[in-house]
């Protein structure tokens, strides 16, 4: 006998409502209350763009054992193939990827009407001066040089998306 997919949606919304309905009913909620609620109920989703396959999965371990939504792309052309699938939140991509580098992937993105405010930090172990200011001339949130704390990663990433998450 086959299992009938159950249809969560209606339940999460109960969920949702019910839980609005007393977080309002109770006293003033401070907007980390509130935005940790979110992030659980609506989790922000990050993408990763890196060619290597175990920085990818490394990534999105850490990420997904804070409760985002990761998504992976190893190239331009994996990017799109994600992109037609969801807007991210934000952006974690490598400098040296193949086809298009990150600087070039980075400056299209900055370009584009509907991507350009979307948070993008590099992650790269390209550490010139050179690089990191050309990141930062395309538009880049900000540049973690490779190998990097995951801690300080963490903290960019949860620093960007209050900032550029609307409430």
């Amino acid at each position: 006998m086959a299992k009938k997919k159950v249809n969560a949606r209606e339940f999460i919304s109960q969920i949702e409502k019910m839980t609005r309905s007393r977080m309002a009913a109770g006293d003033v909620v401070s907007l980390d209350n509130f935005r940790d609620f979110k992030k659980k109920i609506d989790p922000p989703t990050i993408l990763v763009i890196d060619d290597e396959e175990s920085m990818r999965a490394s990534m999105k371990r850490i990420f997904e054992q804070e409760s985002y939504i990761v998504k992976l792309a190893a190239d331009a052309t994996e990017l799109s193939k994600v992109l037609d699938e969801v807007t991210p939140d934000l952006i974690l991509m490598d400098v040296g990827l193949p086809w298009l580098n990150g600087f070039e992937l980075g400056l299209m993105l900055k370009e584009h009407k509907d991507l350009k405010k979307i948070p993008l930090v590099f992650v790269s172990g390209k550490t010139s001066e050179e690089d990191v200011k050309k990141a930062f001339e395309i538009g880049a949130d900000d540049y973690i040089k490779k190998p990097f704390e995951i801690d300080k990663l963490k903290k960019t990433v949860q620093t960007l998306l209050k900032i550029n998450k609307p409430i």
